[in-house]
Formats: C-alpha cells, sequence, structure tokens
C-alpha cells in the first residue's frame, strides 16, 4: 500500500500506512473514501480505526448505512458510513446524516457520490486505487 500526499509518499503494511494517515489528518473530520468495489476502502478504514483505538468488530455498515465506534483510548467518537445502498439523497438526509458530519466526531464514507451533494465543504477526499501489483495507491485531495 502507498500513501500518496502533498507532502509526498510513504510504503509499508496497511497499519503503517494508516498510521501515516492520521498523522495528516489534522483537524479535519470528514472523509470521503472513493475507489472501486472491492478496492480494500472497508480495510483502509478498519485500519485507520484500529489505529484510533477502537476495540470493537469493525466492520462495512453496507445494511446498516452507519456504524458508531468509540476510541478506547481517546473516548472520541467515530462513524463510519456506506452509502452503496442509497438510491435517494433524502434517504441520506432521513438519517440526519448532515447532523452527523458537523458533529466534530470524524466521519469515514465509503461511496461519497451518492450523497456529494450532502458533504461538507472542508471534507477531505481519499481515492484508493489498485495498482497492477496489487498494491494500493492511497492519494489525499
Amino acid at each position: 500500500m502507498i500513501l500518496s500526499s502533498p507532502s509526498g509518499s510513504l510504503e509499508g503494511p496497511i497499519n503503517s500506512v494508516a498510521r501515516a494517515f492520521i498523522e495528516q489528518m489534522g483537524d479535519r473530520t470528514v472523509f470521503a473514501f472513493h475507489g472501486n468495489m472491492g478496492v480494500g476502502k472497508t480495510t483502509f478504514i478498519k485500519a485507520i480505526c484500529e489505529e484510533l483505538g477502537v476495540t470493537d468488530v469493525i466492520n462495512s455498515p453496507t445494511f446498516a448505512i452507519i456504524n458508531e465506534y468509540r476510541s478506547e483510548t481517546t473516548a472520541e467518537l467515530i462513524y463510519h458510513f456506506d452509502f452503496y445502498r442509497i438510491n435517494k439523497i433524502s434517504e441520506a438526509e432521513d438519517i440526519g446524516t448532515e447532523d452527523y458530519f458537523y458533529s466534530g466526531a470524524l466521519c469515514f464514507i465509503e461511496w461519497p457520490e451518492k450523497i456529494e451533494e450532502l458533504l461538507p465543504s472542508d471534507v477531505v477526499h481519499v481515492d484508493i486505487v489498485e495498482n497492477p501489483d496489487h498494491t494500493r495507491t492511497v492519494t489525499l485531495r
């Protein structure tokens, strides 16, 4: 896995890349993960959550739409969204998506293109691409 960002790139196992990602998060709280089905969005979010101190089972909220975790080390709330099954923007609005995004808690969003118009202006877009050698490139923009 490679982490590319304006400050350079890092290579290594997923947990070390997750730590590098966390170092670059700054005070931003909403992260929109883009990538093809099966590229590793959920796996990367799981690694980030583990590095942030989440000890609960972390899995994709494909059917629930949202999972809530709490860091055991900081007590920080983390919301993990998966909008793959959303068919209308109103479905996301009905669960109070914008309230989560502006809550100050960390929000990790899979399939954000389904709710693009609800994303805050300061959202960090995270692109994950599989390379020919089966490594991944993670780019923050």
